[in-house]
């Protein structure tokens, strides 16, 4: 066990040491800096290496501190409720089920199981239990210091808070269990990637329950979620003897990898393909504009299923939840006041809703697929006057795009401020409602900005830039702890406005000056 053990560590180690130093050479600034011989220094090595471990600490830690911060305890103060620990296990108790169904870690494809069980012909009985064990630990080490911090904070026992880990980890256990008694009584192999439509019907089911009945006011008392907490640990202790004594790994594994990673190959065709659908094949469309004007509106015409199918449904589904919030209030009168306050403090939460919905990826990977693809390979779409000039063209589509949801997002939360109660002074409803508009006008520009300055794509429509990744995630973390800030809607409201102007004037400028050596096709 040890052997495999350090095998498998060296194994994820080295392709994660590359990886690492793959994304440092494609850093602007540094990439020149680097000697061709790259992943022959030892230096560089060493120091991948650290970043790797240092990963590692944070990949155990972190991302259950953002699972509590907000999922768990950030949507239980949204309940005004007098027994905030009810709330608490509640919302833990039927995540942790939705969350032990979508990741079990033993039904996860992943390719370092497939380079060490396939392609090394690793024993995969000792793999699987080394590396299903060490995952299970990670689980319990990593929410114990925060299962106690945010169950304190919400007055939840002690003796609770240190089961919780233990609970998480028994309901993975049980679902592997049965999983493996399902894969000996049919042949198939569970694949947490892709859930049954029933799967995800359950998924919505148990979020629906979680987060539905507190604000109805209905809770699991914390006695009984004790009792279902014990009783989950103790079949999860049984569930460990059939993880252990499974013998069919090597099969189960080589049906389940194999599987995988020719359906991966299989979904980028067919992503490819369906984008090709997409595309109107009407051979009537045309346009009387002219130059750069000419090929843009072609281009949004023949791309109307990619670019605005998503922004009305997006749209649509705002409009119905408005729709519900002011019928909420009428059903439920006391809410207002605590949606009133929200609607005052909580704006910056906003910006990682425009975020989630803006459709600026989507755009620039069409953009790139169905046009630049080929007119980067000609030297006249690259001089600095023409890329400006389509620069403005299409951050003006894309932000006709983006709008769409934007406006019905702004109205809405002025008129909700209104039915809640109302604000003394006026220009909250304004604020609100242009600061939102800023916030989509600014991620448009934002994602136009950072694909015509880094280019991600190569020829097989890949995205090989790290830093365009890096940028990417950075985009992810700055919204995602936005929601943790509470500020005033008018003072925040009006910095949101002044940056997007600010912004808009910068990018432009970069656009010019630089895209002419970044917007090409990436090697």
């Amino acid at each position: 066990m040890n052997k495999t053990l350090l095998i498998s560590f060296a194994l994820k180690n080295t392709y994660r040491v590359n990886g690492i130093l793959y994304a440092i050479k494609q850093v602007p600034l540094i990439k020149k800096l680097l000697p061709d011989t790259l992943y022959r220094e030892h230096g560089l090595k060493v120091f991948a290496n650290v970043i790797s471990v240092i990963w590692e600490i944070a990949s155990t830690f972190l991302g259950k501190l953002l699972y509590f911060a907000t999922m768990v305890a950030g949507v239980g103060v949204l309940y005004q409720n007098p027994e905030p620990d009810r709330v608490f296990l509640h919302i833990l108790l039927f995540l942790s089920v939705a969350g032990a169904f979508a990741n079990t870690y033993l039904f996860n494809p992943t390719r370092d199981k497939y380079y060490a069980m396939v392609l090394m012909r690793m024993n995969a009985r000792s793999y699987t239990l080394v590396n299903y064990g060490l995952a299970i630990v990670k689980v319990i080490v990593g929410f114990m210091p925060f299962a106690v911090l945010f169950g304190r904070m919400n007055q939840v026992s002690l003796w609770i808070c240190l089961l919780i880990p233990f609970f998480v980890a028994g309901f993975k256990l049980i679902v592997s269990a049965a999983s493996l008694f399902h894969y000996e009584r049919t042949g198939e192999a569970t694949n947490e990637n892709k859930l049954s439509k029933l799967s995800w019907l359950g998924l919505l089911l148990l979020l629906g329950t979680a987060y539905g009945l507190p604000a109805l006011g209905i809770t699991i008392p914390s006695t009984a979620a004790a009792g279902i907490m014990i009783g989950v640990i103790l079949l999860g202790l049984l569930s460990v003897w059939k993880v252990y004594t499974f013998q069919n790994y090597q099969d189960m594994y080589h049906q389940l990898l194999t599987g995988s990673m020719n359906q991966m190959d299989s979904a980028k065709k067919a992503v490819s393909q369906q984008s090709h659908k997409a595309i109107s094949a009407d051979t009537g469309i045309t346009s009387k504009k002219k130059g750069f004007e000419y090929l843009n509106e072609l281009f949004i015409k023949r791309h109307q299923k990619i670019l605005w199918k998503a922004s009305k449904r997006i749209a649509a589904v705002c409009l119905c939840l408005v729709l519900g919030a002011l019928l909420a209030f009428y059903l439920f009168p006391g809410i207002k006041g605590r949606t009133n306050e929200l609607l005052l403090t909580y704006l910056p939460y906003f910006v990682f809703i425009m975020y989630a919905i803006n459709r600026g990826t989507g755009f620039t990977r069409a953009l790139f697929m169905n046009c630049d693809h080929s007119l980067l390979t000609y030297s006249f779409y690259k001089q600095p006057k023409f890329i400006l000039q389509l620069f403005q063209i299409r951050l003006r589509e894309i932000i006709k795009v983006n709008l769409l949801p934007a406006v019905i997002i702004g109205a809405g939360l002025a008129v909700l401020l209104f039915a809640s109660g109302g604000t003394d002074n006026v220009l909250n409803y304004a604020v609100l409602f242009v600061s939102i508009l800023c916030m989509s006008v600014f991620f448009s520009v934002h994602y136009l900005t950072i694909y015509y300055l880094l280019q991600p794509y190569n020829a097989g429509t890949e995205i090989k830039s790290a830093t365009y990744q890096i940028i990417s995630v950075g985009t992810y973390l700055v919204c995602y702890f936005m929601m943790q800030l509470e500020m005033s809607t008018l003072i925040f409201g009006f910095m949101t406005i002044v940056f997007c102007v600010l912004y808009c004037i910068v990018a432009s400028i970069l656009v010019y000056k630089f895209a002419p050596q970044t917007f090409r096709i990436r090697s």
